[in-house]
């Protein structure tokens, strides 16, 4: 298994995310590209210590910067992770 913090990168606090988390008991993380559904879920239950009923993935594709010229430049590559928790358990993010 890769180390936990290399897969999970930080947790998103929008307002998305959390109306998910006081609705569906979901939480939301930046994840590693390359980290798939079972290295997520183990990295989320070792690093908080709950225990995880299902993992949902998103890969998002970089902007393009300054497209009006030949040498345009883009953002990162990024994705996203939405994992559910046992019902009765959450995590304090404050």
């Amino acid at each position: 298994m890769k180390d936990i913090y290399s897969v999970i990168k930080t947790i998103r606090l929008t307002e998305k995310a959390t109306l998910l988390g006081e609705v569906n008991n979901e939480y939301v993380f930046n994840v590693d590209p390359k980290a798939n559904k079972i290295e997520i879920k183990q990295a989320v239950e070792k690093l908080f210590g709950k225990k995880v009923t299902g993992v949902r993935t998103a890969n998002y594709f970089g902007k393009a910067k300054r497209e009006r010229r030949a040498d345009y430049g883009r953002t990162n590559h990024w994705k996203k992770a939405i994992v559910r928790l046992k019902d009765g358990e959450k995590i304090d993010l404050v």
